[in-house]
């Protein structure tokens, strides 16, 4: 047996520990990879903490994903494609004018059917008709649509005032509605449009828009259908009610064209879908719309000091007739810029009215308002304010023959004693009133027994005082029986006092003949009854030589 030297084992050595060590990681890696670490079970007991320490909490358990996998005997379907509704691409490009900007807004459903059909024949042959609405409608239009778009609603809103109006704030119905959205005097009071001696905003462009527009949201809140608001509009919310409730006890069904209306009402919303279609596509129905402007008309221009409406059109350099066109609730010669504190003036002009205004030097306004104190004539206010008593009547549209009563609100000229400018209670709430004139009539007529002049004025109706100025007596004078009075006494009351005297002698001679015979009864009546029918008959002649002189 050979021995290996001392030098090989030793050479070896290096060798052995290397390997060892290869070995030993090799062992560890596959350890390593091989060894789970699984999330603790919430089954599972806790590991038992020693004593003295505090046992960690286990962590939350990762969330278990729901298994997808189907069962062997589960057959896959073939896959295949869907159809989807998306929506029109919408264009960038600005509108072309404002019935192009219309046209897009539209988005109510199409009412079809033969009253449309001959709306659309109506309005088609008559182009000049349509021609002056369309021009008309070119002042406010823009107004309207910039409105209606800020309130997300239908574009055929826009073409309303065409169907009630014309578009024409100065129209008014047979029914008192007035406006170019045609409210009702009580209507638009409940939606704050002002209706007194100085305005009317139910012909305010501005406030019966925003009124109009309210109100029609209000009505489709009630009603969810567009069409019916529109009914409601027309015909009024309790008539829709009335309708839509008599159909649903009736069984049938509740949409516009199924209930039972006035004809004027049934008409409403074909007029109405008429004149879209004509606006869509004018040249199908031979129709010329005028080039409105995708752009304002008019601004607004806020006063400071009461104004004159021929002030205000010289500072603008428009004509007045244009001036209010643009502001149609004014009813009186003088803007109160504590009621009407914005007026309207075409674009360009706004800028050249505060240019002007800051260089104006003379008056403002040359009218004023003055409530009448007391009830009094016209040609007594006439005097009290300085003006002749033709144009005071002019002026605030007083009929003849009639008295202005207490607390109603005149226009009349500044002077010295009125030149401030209309308080916010006048201007808002300025009524005007009037009484007939009484015609008084000089007559005289007797006292009686114990009576004085107060008693006997109040016998009469009238004031002891004036009884007493016309009689140059005191108030509580005494009066002898048969003193003679005069008296100042409605034309109608005078006479029938001269009636009643030219009757009192008959009476009189009934009584005495009564008296002459006591015991006599019976001669006595018939005697009576001869006497008073020759007192009626000297009555009746005395009136008839009366008529004839």
């Amino acid at each position: 047996m050979t021995l290996a030297s001392p030098h090989a084992r030793f050479a070896s050595l290096p060798s052995r520990r290397w390997l060892t060590a290869a070995l030993t990681s090799l062992t560890l890696l596959v350890t390593g990879c091989a060894t789970t670490v699984l999330p603790p079970d919430s089954t599972s007991p806790a590991p038992a903490s020693s004593a003295g320490t505090t046992a960690t909490p286990p962590a939350p358990s990762a969330p278990r994903l729901p298994s997808y996998r189907l069962p062997n005997d589960t057959p896959l379907s073939t896959i295949g494609t869907a159809e989807t509704n998306l929506p029109g691409v919408v264009t960038l490009a600005a509108p072309a004018d404002l019935w192009d900007r219309i046209r897009r807004g539209f988005a109510m459903p199409d009412l079809e059917g033969d009253l449309v059909r001959d709306r659309e024949q109506w309005y088609a042959t008559r182009p000049d008709y349509m021609q002056r609405m369309t021009e008309r409608s070119s002042r406010y239009l823009f107004h309207i649509v910039e409105e209606i778009e800020r309130r997300n609603m239908p574009m055929e809103l826009a073409l309303l005032p065409f169907i009630e109006s014309a578009f024409n704030p100065q129209a008014v119905s047979s029914a008192r509605a007035a406006g170019m959205w045609q409210f009702m005097p009580a209507t638009g009071q409940s939606f704050d449009l002002k209706q007194n001696v100085f305005r009317d905003d139910r012909r305010d462009v501005l406030a019966s828009t925003r009124a109009a527009l309210d109100y029609l949201q209000q009505l489709y809140g009630r009603f969810g259908d567009w069409h019916l608001a529109l009914a409601a509009y027309n015909w009024g919310q309790g008539n829709v009610n009335r309708a839509i409730t008599t159909n649903q006890r009736q069984g049938k069904p509740t949409g516009y064209t199924d209930l039972n209306m006035p004809l004027e009402t049934r008409m409403y919303v074909p007029k109405l879908q008429a004149v879209k279609n004509i606006m869509a596509r004018p040249q199908a129905y031979n129709t010329t719309l005028p080039l409105i402007g995708n752009h304002p008309f008019f601004d607004t221009v806020t006063l400071q000091r009461d104004m004159d409406v021929a002030v205000i059109a010289r500072l603008a350099e428009v004509e007045e007739k244009d001036f209010r066109a643009l502001n149609p609730s004014l009813r009186q010669p003088v803007v109160m810029a504590a009621g009407t504190p914005n007026v309207l003036l075409p674009w360009d002009n706004a800028v050249i009215f505060q240019r002007n205004l800051q260089h104006h030097t003379g008056p403002l306004a040359s009218w004023t308002a003055w409530v009448v104190p007391t009830t009094m004539s016209v040609a007594q206010a006439a005097s009290r304010v300085g003006m002749s008593e033709s144009e005071l009547r002019s002026v605030n549209n007083i009929p003849p023959r009639m008295q202005v009563r207490a607390g109603s609100s005149l226009l009349v000229h500044r002077s010295e004693h009125r030149s401030s400018d209309v308080p916010v209670h006048v201007a808002d709430n300025g009524q005007i009133s009037f009484q007939p004139e009484v015609t008084l009539r000089r007559t005289t007529v007797k006292a009686r027994k114990g009576e004085n002049l107060t008693r006997l004025a109040n016998r009469y109706g009238v004031s002891p005082v004036s009884v007493a100025g016309w009689n140059k007596l005191a108030v509580n004078a005494a009066l002898k029986p048969g003193q003679s009075i005069t008296l100042m006494l409605p034309q109608r009351a005078a006479v029938a006092k001269a009636s009643d005297n030219r009757k009192s002698p008959a009476k009189k001679t009934v009584t005495a003949s009564r008296k002459a015979a006591p015991s006599a009864r019976q001669p006595v009546k018939a005697k009576a009854k001869a006497t008073n029918s020759a007192g009626k008959t000297r009555v009746a002649s005395s009136g008839k030589s009366d008529k004839k002189n």
